[in-house]
């Protein structure tokens, strides 16, 4: 690679490393708060009248998906931690739980306030302008609204559970995630009564509904799935509607909407588990009795309905949250689906490996060079197709592979269960604790198992995350071990909106390497350390930190240490330290950490010489990589290890080098010095914790990283990178 721009006046200072306590919490940034900000970038793209309007439904969508996940997992633990008495201040910054939970509260409320303009003023009339409408239930019209009731008599009527609740009918369950109806009646002999309806999640949430003039009176079914009209209404208005259906004889006064989450945040005692299978199956149920986290109402809940519900579900004030905007937006993403390319990104076709004509085996082109490719810019076809023609291949003697989120109808999986069925030998690490998709994990484990595959379901204790696929070929000079090493996971879906590397090598070292890993992984070996992969936990902090390390050695002889991280999240405290101490020397520092980050970047003596950007935008940005300049013979990992506690200690992960220069170069060059160069998409950390988004200087031209991926993709100027 170019050698690094020459370094500032700043990074020329010898610093004393000593002077700053790096224990001190106020060098730190709460992770959670951390985390709030990544989503408010999230909801700043759903604000940003540059993307097509249904793209910007689709980051409404994903910030209120987030949100949830965040309620489940972080903030149910803070939860725990309060009702557990820990009233240490535990996180890196030093707050408490409680003032956690409530600057947490505080920032969410700011958002909604946002949240609400944007869907009011902007992305619902923009809707209507483009020929959708969501209706208000009082502007449907009379037919519109016969229609709609002969479908509720027909469809969901049948469908729906009233559940009273009086002396003698105890409070109900109410699900997680799901729209509620409270609902407040008038019953003759009994006075007033209330009961709960949830609306089933077996029907869209927006059902689709034919303009006025073309409503017949035999029109019945597949309301929600015709083409011809661009009106929607909402399924619990459809059952607010209707009520009197459900509660004849009695006079329906009004019902109000309401939404529970619930703690998620479930632990294996896996000593204790003799089948983890059906353990982590009986966790799953119990996933929907799991203690309530947050209370979310409609904006016209009054104060009787909501002291109800928050008496009878244990609440605290600070739980309970109030929109003027719909609950569970998350399940806006149905609007992405209507067929209306111009609200849309342009499409865009990732480059191929081979040309079409081409009948060249994968492992032929392994073995003459080493592969790097670059998703989604490169297709994920080769990944696929590596598994696919080892299934076939007659030389190949066994597969071996990590899967950590397969998706639904996985070609990887088929591909396994195939070589299974050929005689190879199959060996699957499935985990079953990657959360949220155990129960799509359960159902390949038990085909895989039905196959004969070899399926061991993880390491006692830990999380298998490292992405490896290991393909053991006979050939005449003896024995070879395919590689396919990454950062993402082995799903063909995720694949075309995630940015992730792949490595496709048949290096021998590597592949011992990786034999090794999984005898350790499936065995009882007991090794830990190895050749060229950095493995966690035990072996990815420390490397990295004695890199480091040897940056400021470097930095203070010569002048020119400089590092470039790219991953997801940073909130690991001896990796900030670490690089703190190399701040602190001057070596440059440039980090691109999409979500989390607990380090402070630009304070005077610390971490003057770090920059940390954010890159969030049509695509996920997944990949990590660690470059060390190194002197100008430099390193470069790619890997599945973020760098927080739970990657480097209770995970299993891998991180991979680099070792052809030219191929290291070429990724340099052509995929971490894009990133640096953006000035559109790009949000730069404050030293305060908040982000701001970058421009372009007065003389220079906007560049947008992931424009320029599909720009470059576009002009066949970007290829999958061998050498």
């Amino acid at each position: 690679m170019s050698e690094p721009s020459p370094s500032s006046v700043l990074s020329q200072k010898k610093f004393d490393t000593t002077l700053t306590n790096l224990d001190d919490p106020k060098l730190y940034l709460n992770r959670e708060l951390s985390w709030l900000e990544f989503n408010k970038r999230v909801l700043e793209e759903a604000e940003d009248p540059n993307h097509p309007l249904l793209e910007r439904i689709k980051f409404l969508a994903i910030f209120f998906n987030n949100l949830d996940e965040f309620f489940m997992i972080r903030i149910s633990g803070l939860r725990e931690q309060l009702t557990s008495g820990v009233l240490e201040k535990a996180s890196l910054d030093g707050t408490s739980p409680s003032e956690q939970l409530g600057k947490i509260r505080e920032v969410l409320l700011l958002s909604f306030a946002r949240i609400s303009r944007c869907w009011q003023e902007e992305l619902l009339p923009n809707l209507a302008e483009a020929g959708i409408h969501i209706l208000p239930y009082k502007n449907v019209k009379p037919k519109q609204r016969s229609l709609l009731r002969r479908y509720f008599r027909k469809e969901i009527f049948p469908a729906l559970t009233p559940l009273a609740f009086d002396p003698s009918h105890p409070f109900p369950h109410i699900s997680d995630l799901t729209v509620n109806l409270a609902v407040v009646a008038n019953d003759p002999e009994r006075g007033e009564c209330f009961a709960r309806i949830k609306v089933p999640a077996l029907f869209p949430r927006l059902v689709r509904l034919p303009d006025e003039q073309q409503v017949t009176d035999d029109q019945h079914l597949g309301l929600e799935t015709g083409q011809e009209a661009a009106n929607f209404v909402w399924l619990e208005d459809i059952v607010s509607d209707n009520l009197d259906l459900l509660f004849p004889g009695v006079t329906v006064q009004a019902a109000y909407y309401f939404r529970i989450t619930r703690d998620a945040d479930f632990e294996i005692e896996e000593d204790e588990a003799g089948d983890l299978l059906a353990a982590i199956e009986e966790q799953i149920d119990l996933r929907q009795y799991g203690s309530v986290v947050r209370l979310e109402l409609a904006q016209h809940t009054p104060d009787f309905i909501k002291d109800i519900l928050v008496r009878n579900l244990t609440l605290a004030p600070y739980q309970v949250y109030t929109y003027d905007f719909r609950l569970g937006m998350s399940t806006l993403f149905e609007l992405t689906q209507i067929d209306k390319p111009n609200l849309k990104y342009p499409p865009y076709h990732p480059a191929a490996l081979l040309d079409a004509p081409s009948k060249e085996s994968l492992f032929s082109i392994i073995k003459r060079e080493d592969v790097f490719l670059h998703h989604p810019f490169d297709s994920f076809s080769p990944v696929v197709d590596f598994i696919r023609q080892a299934a076939l291949d007659p030389q190949v003697l066994a597969i071996k592979q990590t899967l950590y989120r397969v998706g639904a109808n996985s070609p990887v999986v088929a591909a396994l269960m195939e070589a299974r069925q050929n005689g190879k030998q199959v060996a699957v690490l499935l985990e079953l604790k990657a959360r949220f998709d155990e129960e799509n994990n359960i159902e390949w484990a038990r085909k895989l198992e039905d196959e004969g595959v070899h399926v061991v379901y993880g390491v006692r204790g830990l999380k298998t995350h490292a992405k490896v696929c290991m393909v053991v070929r006979r050939e005449p000079e003896g024995i070879r071990q395919y590689l396919h090493l990454g950062t993402g996971n082995y799903n063909p879906t995720t694949s075309r909106i995630y940015t992730d590397f792949s490595l496709f090598t048949c290096d021998p070292v590597m592949g011992e390497d990786v034999t090794d890993l999984f005898n350790a992984l499936t065995g009882i070996s007991k090794k830990d350390t190895y050749a060229k992969l950095l493995v966690a936990p035990g072996g990815i902090r420390n490397q990295l930190i004695a890199r480091i390390s040897r940056e400021i050695i470097r930095q203070q002889e010569k002048g020119d240490g400089y590092l470039i991280f790219k991953i997801n999240s940073l909130v690991d405290k001896a990796c900030i330290q670490a690089l703190y101490r190399a701040s602190q020397a001057g070596v440059n520092i440039h980090l691109l950490v999409r979500g989390m980050c607990g380090l402070r970047p630009g304070m005077p003596g610390l971490s003057e010489t770090i920059t940390v950007t954010s890159h969030v935008g049509r695509f996920l940005e997944h990949s990590r990589c660690f470059y060390f300049h190194n002197g100008g013979t430099d390193e470069l990992f790619i890997g599945s290890a973020d760098l927080m506690s739970r990657n480097l200690d209770r995970r299993v992960e891998i991180l991979f080098p680099i070792e052809n220069p030219k191929l290291r170069k070429c990724i340099v060059e052509t995929v971490l010095t894009p990133y640096l160069k953006d000035n559109v998409q790009g949000r730069r950390l404050e030293s305060n914790g908040t982000y701001t988004r970058m421009k372009p200087a007065p003389d220079d031209p906007p560049f947008h990283v992931q424009d320029w991926f599909v720009s470059q993709l576009r002009s066949k100027e970007i290829k999958p990178q061998s050498v």
